[in-house]
């Protein structure tokens, strides 16, 4: 006997719809799954044996053939047991499945408990596309299910329970939607920090315009304490941006029952030793790098130089074009990553070079040898420079209060708005997204500002890419004015963030 169970899939970080066919036939006793499974879809045999006999029901002794429809997309994880299960109580008649517009997803132990699978929301936003009414899940995923706003959903504790409400015996109540909490995100102030000023406003800058940002230093000038306050202030995220970051998130089962939604921005700070597939992702079967788990949120690179150079130059495109495609003889997948780049260096090996006490113990060949690591290429992709100088006793020790972050806050809030009504036509969110139609329409500069520009194109041998994210830079400058033009000083102030002498020789 045949029977077809509904069930969902993910490629990347997309969900899609699989049918799980199930044929009891003769011939001698066999349990095969076909259809491109992986290994821990093919382990599902065993969990399946077991669970049905631990459960009370009986096994068929025949000949059952599981196919996984479509059957040329490889399909990964323990997510398929629970429709295997149905599929062969309902070949077998122990089960009767009257709604047809069902899918099921699920782990099974070998009690017959269900286990939280990864990636439930993106197969949810699939089953809301293939119109499915009803999806039945693990318990500790339905919280997270609920957030696609399609089928009802189903949360199930075991198999017992599911053959109940399905034979009509013991209903299951659908799982009500979950809305966040109204509790406030607590991050790290900047009112905390004594001094750098400048870097601050480099900061706010940057958050207002969605920029990257690379500090440079000496060791102990607080660049890693200003990068962990960036998130601060930054716009909240909408409801749309909360679940593309979960999706993804999600897929690297990185979330929980209790918080299923991402409501914060990511702040990714990978370990300089971090691998170039474990930044941009990858593997036999691709999963997210750290670039897409930053995806709306900071990537921060602390110590920028000791990364290896084949990791840095994997950003190079991701930057530009806000994803990044990875392709393996299986397939290629394609990952959002839109992030912003926080980078933090030290000028030199020992970190003191062109300090005034002239500390530094670097050779100019040594200090040659380790800026080399970062290419041209990624340092033009760059937004904003910024030297976090050595603090003064004096700073340390003064009691004068900063400004807190609520309030910087509220500037960048401001100016995003400002963004967002300008750009609301083109899809795009900030200054820093914008391509050479919006840099035509909203940068236009006057003469003086083109005379300045000018000046600094000849003399600091600037490039049409980098001329254009200052123009990017000057335009969130002035919408922190809430200026409707550039001026020539929001223009002076864009180009006062171009890489210090050292990192253009």
């Amino acid at each position: 006997m045949l029977c077809s169970v509904p069930s969902l899939g993910l490629h990347g970080v997309s969900g899609y719809l699989v049918t799980t066919e199930c044929d009891l036939s003769g011939g001698l006793p066999a349990f095969s799954v076909v259809g491109l499974p992986s290994t821990a879809v093919s382990e599902a045999t065993d969990r399946v044996r077991a669970a049905i006999k631990n459960c009370g029901f009986t096994f068929p002794v025949s000949r059952i053939t599981v196919n996984l429809a479509p059957a040329h997309l490889k399909k990964e994880g323990t997510l398929y047991d629970l429709p295997i299960l149905v599929g062969i109580l309902a070949a077998s008649g122990q089960l009767k499945i009257k709604d047809q517009s069902c899918a099921f997803v699920g782990e099974l132990s070998l009690s017959g408990g269900l286990r939280p699978c990864a990636g439930m929301l993106p197969m949810a936003l699939a089953a809301k596309r293939s119109g499915v009414k009803r999806l039945y899940v693990p318990v500790e995923n339905a919280a997270e299910a609920t957030l696609a706003e399609g089928p009802e959903i189903y949360p199930v504790r075991d198999v017992c329970q599911l053959v109940r409400h399905l034979n009509g015996e013991e209903p299951i109540q659908p799982a009500a939607h979950w809305t966040p909490g109204t509790a406030a995100a607590h991050y790290p102030d900047f009112s905390e920090v004594k001094g750098q000023e400048q870097v601050k406003r480099a900061l706010e800058i940057a958050a207002a315009g969605g920029h990257s940002v690379l500090m440079s230093g000496p060791p102990g000038s607080g660049k890693s304490m200003l990068a962990r306050r960036l998130p601060g202030i930054l716009p909240d995220m909408t409801m749309e941006e909360a679940l593309e970051t979960t999706e993804i998130h999600s897929v690297m089962g990185l979330t929980s029952a209790e918080q299923p939604l991402v409501e914060q921005r990511p702040f990714r700070a990978p370990h300089h030793t971090v691998s170039p597939m474990g930044m941009a992702g990858g593997g036999s079967n691709p999963k997210p790098g750290e670039i897409s788990l930053a995806h709306n949120g900071v990537l921060f690179l602390d110590e920028l130089p000791e990364f290896p150079k084949e990791v840095l130059e994997v950003l190079r495109q991701p930057l530009e074009d806000g994803q990044v495609q990875i392709s393996r003889a299986a397939g290629s997948v394609t990952y959002p990553c839109r992030f912003m780049l926080v980078c933090a260096m030290n000028p030199c090996k020992c970190g003191w070079y062109g300090h005034p006490s002239g500390r530094c113990r670097c050779s100019e060949s040594e200090v040659k040898r380790y800026l080399s690591r970062l290419s041209g290429p990624l340092l033009d992709r760059i937004d904003i420079f910024v030297e976090a100088a050595a603090l003064e006793f004096d700073e340390l020790t003064s009691r004068t209060p900063a400004e807190p972050s609520g309030t910087i806050k509220k500037r960048v809030d401001a100016a995003r708005a400002i963004q967002s009504k300008r750009l609301a036509d083109t899809g795009l969110t900030c200054s820093a997204q914008m391509g050479q139609q919006e840099l035509r329409k909203y940068c236009r500069l006057s003469e003086a500002c083109e005379t300045l520009m000018k000046g600094a194109f000849d003399k600091m041998g600037l490039t049409p890419r980098s001329y254009d994210r200052i123009l990017r830079v000057a335009r969130t400058i002035a919408d922190l004015d809430a200026s409707d033009q550039i001026e020539p000083y929001h223009l002076a102030e864009a180009l006062q963030f171009r890489p210090p002498e050292y990192l253009r020789r």
